[in-house]
């Protein structure tokens, strides 16, 4: 209730991710003692509880923001957008990340910077960019990420129409989404001629409804 009084125009609530493989300093945490997924959406339940009755919008997954915030009237008009940094309503198609393992965005795709800090350091020092690697996106790579960012954003997303947009047929997308019907069949989507929609009760598991589209994962 502190961070409440002090009344900020938004909040981006983030769930702790323990990777001590990745983040050294993290091994000094007794894993056992952290919540499990049951806990850990009850805490996000209590969060957004309090954050909307003291007047707060949800913001699709995680982010909160008072009725004439910015965020909260590009989700109303349909603007919102969501970036590697969380949700936003800048519109902008390029984005530069600066630092260590920042990811940046340009017309043909991602790029990532060197994770390490001496690495990027040197790079940086010897008048490199300190790009390390990047992926050029396909036509298809390109509709998923329209239908995931819809999704993330405004918890639905109209397949068909956005698959129009791009010129290409929805049913590649629709019928070859096994878990999509998994997951209506579990009632936390609802699926009509394309149009998903997540359950509001279910918008804390939009990210595996998301998944669903990532061609990716898998080889991950």
């Amino acid at each position: 209730m502190a961070a409440v009084a002090m009344r900020p125009n938004r909040f981006a609530v983030f769930g702790y991710a323990h990777i001590p493989s990745v983040i050294k300093n993290q091994r000094l945490i007794e894993q056992a003692g952290l919540p499990d997924g049951d806990v850990r959406a009850e805490q996000a339940a209590a969060v957004a509880e309090t954050l909307v009755g003291a007047g707060y919008r949800e913001i699709g997954l995680d982010h909160f923001a008072l009725p004439d915030d910015e965020l909260a009237l590009a989700q109303k008009t349909g603007r919102l957008r969501r970036n590697s940094l969380g949700y936003s309503a800048d519109t902008c198609k390029t984005v530069i990340g600066f630092g260590a393992s920042a990811i940046g965005r340009v017309g043909e795709g991602y790029v990532q910077n060197e994770v390490t800090r001496d690495s990027y350091a040197r790079h940086i020092a010897s008048g490199r960019l300190a790009t390390s690697k990047g992926h050029r996106l396909t036509d298809d790579d390109r509709v998923r990420a329209a239908i995931i960012e819809r999704l993330m954003c405004d918890l639905e997303a109209d397949v068909p129409t956005i698959c129009a947009a791009h010129e290409i047929e929805p049913a590649r997308f629709l019928d070859s989404v096994e878990r999509l019907v998994t997951l209506a069949e579990e009632g936390i989507v609802d699926v009509e001629n394309g149009f998903i929609r997540v359950r509001p009760e279910h918008r804390f598991v939009v990210r595996a409804v998301a998944a669903a589209f990532d061609a990716f994962l898998a080889n991950r």
